[in-house]
């Protein structure tokens, strides 16, 4: 479940959409949510996965009051995110929303919805770094996630639920306008509706890319 930056551009364009000055610290959140759906993927004892998973809720918890340790994740973090007013105590909910994968035999709806409201909080951790506050930051993160969960998920019947639940957050955040600062974020949202089409065009198809480009000219 993890984006392969080096196969990803529609995604390096989505970078550009944010404020020059806090790329880099959009960027290092996005290395974040790469870095916990790694561990998931290359985990297969639950009681190993939720001993890496609690190593990382404490250390982003140690970032708000001791320096970061030699891993370059939570350097990135250090640097380019908490200067900008995010804490690492506010990113742990992002942990949380990826342990319920670990914690669950069966992913049932409440347990997705668990887990697209904290993997979610990564859009409200970035609208603060951004300055877009007042954009759909919780549908947008929440029906992002559920939207990469879908894509992910091998059970046909749970990948329907989950595009289910991802559905309405992802039409009611790209219903609207979304700010000059928060048009990568937007673009993210736009992208994860994409890809729940019946037939979704492959990433970087021209109709895609052009959706994304009007997405950063207008904000809709």
């Amino acid at each position: 479940m993890e984006p392969n930056q080096a196969v990803d551009p529609e995604r390096d364009l989505i970078l550009t959409y944010a404020p020059r000055a806090a790329q880099s610290g959009l960027q290092a959140l996005l290395a974040l949510d790469d870095a916990l759906a790694r561990l998931l993927r290359t985990t297969r004892e639950p009681a190993l996965g939720q001993m890496r998973l609690a190593w990382w809720r404490e250390a982003l918890e140690k970032l708000d009051h001791a320096p970061a340790p030699a891993e370059p994740v939570l350097k990135a973090l250090e640097t380019e995110v908490l200067p900008h007013g995010v804490t690492g105590v506010s990113l742990v909910p992002i942990v949380h929303g990826w342990e319920v994968l670990i914690e669950e035999e069966a992913l049932h709806a409440d347990a997705m919805r668990r887990f697209g409201e904290g993997r979610g909080q990564l859009f409200i951790a970035a609208g603060d770094l951004l300055g877009s506050r007042r954009d759909p930051l919780a549908a947008a993160g929440q029906g992002w996630a559920l939207a990469d969960l879908a894509g992910n998920l091998q059970a046909d019947r749970e990948s329907a639920v989950a595009r289910d639940l991802a559905r309405p957050l992802l039409d009611a955040a790209t219903g609207v306008r979304w700010s000059r600062a928060g048009r990568a974020l937007g673009a993210l949202a736009h992208r994860a509706r994409l890809d729940l089409a019946e037939a979704p065009k492959p990433a970087g198809a021209p109709s895609r890319v052009g959706r994304l480009l009007w997405h950063r000219l207008t904000g809709r």
